[in-house]
């Protein structure tokens, strides 16, 4: 064999084991059982089209599981994911530490300057943007409008606890399976205690004081869980303490809750007429206060982040910059409308003369600028975070909290044995934390 074949040969060779490389690039996505991200999964042709050289493979998880399984993952440098679903608690935590990969170099069609500031800003480290938010959320009221007039009521733009109560009362007919209110109950910290925190500070309640002692045995919890259970005791479906984001959307799609209270991303799936048998007969407002100054609403964001030390970096940042670009919402408008788009992480969206036809829009941006992280309560408190308290503690705090409060719901403990259990453990875990002198 001549030498100028031999080289022809080795070429052709080394392009093709190239090519293999390439074709073999398999990165691996953990995220979350929400409808926006199955529905992404769904329109992955885009992607695979645009870069044929990217296989993805998905690890789909309830969202407690999901969250112990990358925490463990990322913290344990375990790598079995290149990129992960996080949330607002965890972004600026982990980007703290080193853990995730800076994302300063995205594409400048990416235009990280069009991201809703208030998203951005709780994504962003030191400068460094360190996680992209998928969907931006805050909580509202959703409610049927049919049940709403015939119980003889108007809801308000701006409700108060006090009207929400008198309206499940009103809307509750158990006897036909409706019940005037869904609300979460089961145990988690991003599970019933993100609405039950969110709720608190509405009734002027907190975790923290400034020395960081728990506050669980002053009257403002006591208030916030007494009216919590007494509503969902008189108003809300049996065995709501099994009840999180996606059963109580199965309720309400279903036709059997009168209000529901919970994030603005439900909004397209509650009005939706392929799920959802009341979606002509949904309104909204922002959620209940109790006149102190704060309602109860969060801010929250789902979105994707790549570990620190994957071997993929790039093809996960391909991958991350696609599935949370203007394109993929323009994408999403165009096979599912603009219903169906991602919301709350970009201006043009909200200045988009179709999106502005959406019924929920309006509401939902103003429930997520209505949401102030920084000053989440009616106290000053030496914490930042609204349904959530932004320290690494929290994640076992707020679960083991939530599984007292959860039991209570269930009726196995009151609602005085929860709150002091809450206090006792809290106490401790804080001290031992050295939080407490």
């Amino acid at each position: 064999m001549n030498m100028t074949l031999r080289a022809m040969l080795g070429a052709t060779v080394s392009l093709t084991l190239a090519g293999a490389a390439l074709a073999e690039t398999t990165i691996t996505v953990a995220t979350v059982n929400n409808g926006d991200m199955i529905r992404m999964q769904g329109l992955m042709d885009d992607f695979n089209t645009k870069h044929p050289d990217i296989k993805v493979e998905w690890v789909t998880l309830e969202e407690n599981v999901l969250r112990q399984k990358v925490t463990t993952d990322i913290a344990t440098k375990g790598g079995q994911f290149d990129v992960m679903t996080i949330g607002t608690y965890e972004a600026p935590i982990w980007g703290k530490q080193g853990w995730l990969v800076p994302l300063n170099d995205l594409p400048a069609d990416y235009d990280v300057d069009d991201l809703l500031p208030a998203i951005r800003g709780g994504l962003t480290v030191d400068g460094n943007l360190v996680a992209a938010p998928f969907y931006g959320e805050s909580s509202m009221v959703m409610y049927r409008t049919d049940l709403m007039e015939k119980a003889g009521l108007t809801m308000p733009d701006a409700p108060t606890w006090d009207f929400i109560r008198e309206a499940a009362e009103k809307m509750t007919d158990k006897a036909g399976e409706v019940y005037g209110i869904c609300l979460r109950g089961k145990a988690g910290w991003g599970e019933n205690m993100a609405f039950l925190t969110a709720m608190s500070n509405s009734f002027g309640a907190k975790w923290f004081d400034m020395d960081w002692k728990p506050q669980f045995d002053q009257q403002p919890w006591k208030d916030t869980l007494t009216f919590y259970l007494d509503l969902m005791n008189n108003y809300g479906p049996p065995g709501a303490s099994n009840n999180g984001f996606n059963e109580n959307l199965a309720l309400f799609q279903q036709g059997k809750c009168g209000m529901w209270i919970d994030a603005t991303v439900a909004a397209s799936f509650v009005t939706n007429p392929k799920d959802s048998t009341v979606a002509d007969k949904v309104g909204f407002a922002l959620a209940p206060d109790k006149g102190l100054g704060k309602r109860g609403n969060w801010l929250w964001a789902w979105n994707l982040a790549i570990p620190a030390g994957t071997q993929k970096e790039e093809a996960a940042k391909t991958f991350v910059a696609w599935a949370t670009s203007k394109e993929y919402l323009a994408l999403v408008a165009e096979k599912e409308g603009w219903a169906n788009v991602p919301p709350g992480t970009r201006t043009s969206l909200y200045e988009n003369a179709e999106y502005q036809k959406v019924p929920f829009a309006k509401m939902t941006l103003e429930s997520i600028n209505a949401a102030d992280p920084t000053h989440p309560t009616v106290d000053e408190v030496p914490y930042v975070g609204v349904q959530f308290v932004a320290i690494p503690e929290f994640q076992g705090l707020g679960t083991a909290v939530g599984q007292m409060f959860s039991a209570a719901l269930a009726g196995t403990t009151s609602a005085d044995d929860a709150l002091a259990q809450a206090q006792a453990m809290v106490t401790t875990e804080m001290t031992r934390s050295g939080y407490i002198k």
